[in-house]
């Protein structure tokens, strides 16, 4: 086993190290005529006039130029609704941040009114509540069945106010009377 790892970790570190070759004459070789680089094929330059010509446009080519010129004035609305939300969004995360800071240092004593504030807040949604169901209730009833219970109302009333106020001896004398 080691054996295996010695002879393939051996040239896997070798291909880590880096070193540089330089390359130099023979001394006993004769001296060569330098070439330019023009003399290199690899380099070397077409003779002749070279005349650029664009391929003509194939049908799926054409089909997505024709998408993209009916998709840009929707582009268009959605890069400028971005670049105007950007900074209100910005802002809010902003605002978030801050609020989180704040309640994480929060002064003491606010934890407290906040909840007696959250707790008014509920109880006058249900009083809201309520009384929504009574105006629900009210509108129900039509304006006959209102003057019936007020005219009921009133006879009550008025029952209560002969046998209470008005006895025998209470009663003022009318003009009529002297």
């Amino acid at each position: 086993m080691f054996k295996v790892l010695q002879k393939s970790v051996g040239p896997a570190s070798l291909s880590l190290l880096t070193f540089r070759v330089y390359a130099a004459p023979k001394k006993d070789s004769p001296p060569k005529n330098s070439m330019k680089v023009d003399e290199l094929s690899l380099y070397s330059v077409p003779e002749g006039q070279s005349k650029y010509m664009e391929e003509p446009r194939t049908q799926l080519e054409e089909g997505i130029s024709q998408l993209r010129h009916h998709c840009e004035p929707y582009t268009n609305w959605c890069q400028e609704t971005y670049s105007q939300t950007k900074p209100k969004m910005q802002s809010l995360v902003q605002w978030g941040l801050d609020s989180y800071e704040y309640l994480q240092n929060a002064p003491p004593g606010f934890f407290p009114r906040l909840g007696v504030i959250g707790f008014a807040g509920v109880v006058g949604l249900l009083f809201t509540r309520a009384l929504c169901l009574v105006t629900e209730l009210i509108s129900s009833v039509s304006g006959e069945k209102l003057y019936d219970w007020g005219l009921r109302g009133y006879i009550v009333i008025e029952d209560l106010w002969k046998e209470n106020f008005q006895k025998p001896g209470n009663v003022k004398s009318s003009p009529g009377n002297k």
